[in-house]
């Protein structure tokens, strides 16, 4: 079966840090791009951060600029989250997603494979 698990997520204070993993099993996804998404309690899923299928172009949401780091490891079939100086405004859950092709993308239609999501809470 062919599936994105997300782990890493929990509750941290303001200031603080996580990384969110997105393990994928069931094909390799080294040929495709790949993207993290989060959506906050009534509001819709929002663009995050994506990366192509090398590594090489990565691409931020401004709010996420300069304090998440988005990667990944072919070897390992594993994309990851780094997130720095957490904000109680980041609090959501966390998608990873994949879509079909190498170049990345911030629009969630073209994402056609989702994990089931991970809470990062974060307090003040």
């Amino acid at each position: 079966q062919v599936q994105l698990v997300e782990s890493g997520g929990g509750l941290v204070q303001a200031g603080g840090s996580l990384r969110l993993s997105c393990a994928a099993s069931g094909r390799t996804f080294n040929s495709y791009a790949m993207g993290w998404f989060r959506q906050a309690p009534g509001k819709e899923r929002e663009f995050v951060a994506a990366i192509s299928w090398s590594g090489s172009s990565t691409y931020y949401t401004d709010s996420v600029k300069g304090r998440f780091t988005i990667s990944r490891d072919s070897a390992k079939n594993t994309m990851y989250l780094q997130m720095n100086s957490l904000k109680p405004e980041d609090t959501a859950v966390y998608y990873c997603a994949t879509k079909k092709g190498r170049n990345l993308s911030l629009l969630r239609t073209e994402y056609d494979l989702w994990g089931q999501g991970t809470q990062v809470t974060v307090s003040s």
